[in-house]
């Protein structure tokens, strides 16, 4: 099944995100590798939200990536929700890449 993990960030979220942004994407990499994290980013114009497409046998699975992420953890993120997506087309999506 796939769910989206949808972020509200804080108002200062791009000036505070470099202190945390290592540990994020450690974080990220780690769930790609398992293949759980599609693909993820922030909005832009205004970036006010982030939303990261996960692909797992349950909601727990992108819960537990919620609270073990620093942005979270560091207050970057202000709330999080996850949603059952039922994709109809794009389900074969390739591991997300950081390069």
């Amino acid at each position: 099944m796939h769910y989206l993990l949808i972020y509200t960030v804080a108002d200062d979220y791009l000036a505070r995100r470099p202190m945390y942004r290592d540990a994020h994407i450690q974080l990220a990499k780690a769930a790609s590798a398992r293949g759980e994290l599609l693909a993820g980013g922030a909005l832009s114009a205004p970036t006010d939200q982030a939303m990261l497409l996960f692909k797992a046998e349950s909601a727990e699975t992108v819960d537990d990536f919620a609270r073990q992420d620093p942005y979270v953890q560091s207050g970057l993120v202000t709330s999080w929700q996850v949603r059952p997506w039922n994709i109809v087309i794009g389900a074969g999506l390739p591991a997300i890449s950081f390069d």
